[in-house]
């Protein structure tokens, strides 16, 4: 079998660009902590990297990419990656290897639950984190992408997702929202983020790995392909300027880690139109995510929810906007492989996009503050308050990512 070495050598490139969207979160995630919490939240990330690899590896890719036509789950047919060869084709309209697209999906599987981890800074056991992590890749994120992506339900309503808007975003951000209202506020609030330069570290390493999230998402390389990475940057810049001058108007001074929030919202918004909409349409959506994702993470500060690092505002009310975008949108006209939005004239496309990403936020959000009651009748899921006061560095894993004075 000749493979084709464009899109393959393209595609090594992308899932490279994807893998490193995890530890560019890390970073994200660990500049807006305080400086006691560093560790503890990185490493939650990281061990994603390890664990979820593992989980698909003996039945993630399986349960999400065999069987189960216009149904819920996959079966058990490629557990282990059992009788998939070196030589074996992603499909015979896309000639790259198959192995290539198992690695490529790992990637996403890997940063998803990762999301999630930003809402409870500074809360969670790393045992009871381990368990929820295992739990809930098994039970929301195989589940929903064999529904998007595997030939699953929602495929068979005919709805569409380009990288992500409902697989992961939606589903880690509405997790994320079930997360701090199980787990409740922390009793120190440290709001100040530490090292915002390791903000703009993880921001830059999101931003430059989206592309390989968006554009690779084409699974091969062409028209759509550029149409996805050019809509993916407009999208970002918008919303990170949007949300630059309303921060702000609001505040008086115009703040960086406005600048940067903004970017990961247009980022995220995008994710499921990238390659099915116009560039006049990206543009639309990075600015309504600047606006819609600021106000959300205004609301959740107005109903004081100790969403750390507003997990929920921007990926979470970012994927679901970003889905129903799409099913306003999307045009045969820019990528024919596609569908037509409502704006023309696909009323049913809009309503089963909109449906999908409700029902996924639902589900995400019940099943997680489930599985969270559940985890705390066995492992205990909160910190106690002195190990939150002294930090979850030192409490739980007898580290320190700066010298203490």
């Amino acid at each position: 079998m000749q493979f084709d070495t464009g899109s393959t050598g393209f595609m090594l490139v992308a899932t490279s660009l994807v893998m490193l969207m995890t530890p560019g979160l890390a970073f994200f995630y660990g500049g807006l902590v305080g400086r006691k919490n560093v560790l503890a939240i990185m490493i939650q990330s990281f061990v994603s990297m390890s664990w979820t690899t593992i989980l698909w590896w003996a039945v993630g890719y399986s349960l999400v990419f065999s069987g189960g036509e216009g149904g819920v789950i996959g079966n058990l047919k490629y557990a282990f990656l059992a009788g998939i060869s070196p030589s074996d084709v992603l499909s015979a309209n896309n000639n790259v290897p198959l192995l290539v697209f198992i690695a490529y999906q790992m990637m996403f599987a890997i940063i998803t639950p990762a999301l999630i981890t930003g809402a409870f800074a500074d809360r969670v056991r790393f045992g009871a984190y381990m368990i929820f992590l295992t739990v809930w890749l098994l039970f929301v994120y195989f589940p929903v992408a064999h529904m998007v992506w595997g030939g699953g339900l929602f495929a068979s309503w005919g709805v569409l997702d380009f990288a992500g808007g409902t697989a992961v975003h939606t589903t880690a951000g509405f997790a994320a929202l079930a997360s701090v209202l199980f787990v409740g506020k922390r009793k120190t609030v440290n709001s100040e983020p530490h090292n915002i330069p390791f903000v703009a570290l993880g921001t830059s390493l999101l931003w430059f790995g989206w592309y390989g999230f968006n554009a690779g998402s084409e699974l091969r390389v062409d028209q759509t392909t550029a149409l996805a990475f050019l809509n993916t940057d407009i999208a970002a810049s918008v919303a990170a300027f949007t949300w630059l001058c309303i921060s702000w108007i609001a505040d008086k001074k115009p703040k960086f880690i406005g600048l940067l929030t903004g970017a990961v919202a247009g980022l995220v918004a995008i994710t499921p139109a990238a390659g099915y909409v116009s560039i006049s349409s990206a543009v639309i959506i990075g600015l309504l995510a600047g606006i819609i994702c600021y106000l959300a993470v205004k609301l959740k500060n107005k109903l004081h929810l100790d969403d750390a690092l507003d997990v929920w505002g921007v990926h979470g009310v970012g994927g679901v906007l970003g889905c129903i975008c799409t099913g306003l949108f999307a045009s045969t006209a820019w990528n024919a492989s596609g569908a037509n939005g409502l704006f023309q004239g696909g009323t049913k496309f809009f309503f089963m996009e909109t449906l999908s990403v409700l029902l996924t936020a639902v589900y995400a959000f019940c099943f997680t503050y489930a599985a969270l009651w559940l985890i705390n009748k066995v492992v205990k899921v909160k910190v106690d308050e002195d190990e939150e006061s002294e930090g979850l560095d030192e409490a739980l894993h007898g580290e320190n990512a700066y010298e203490m004075i």
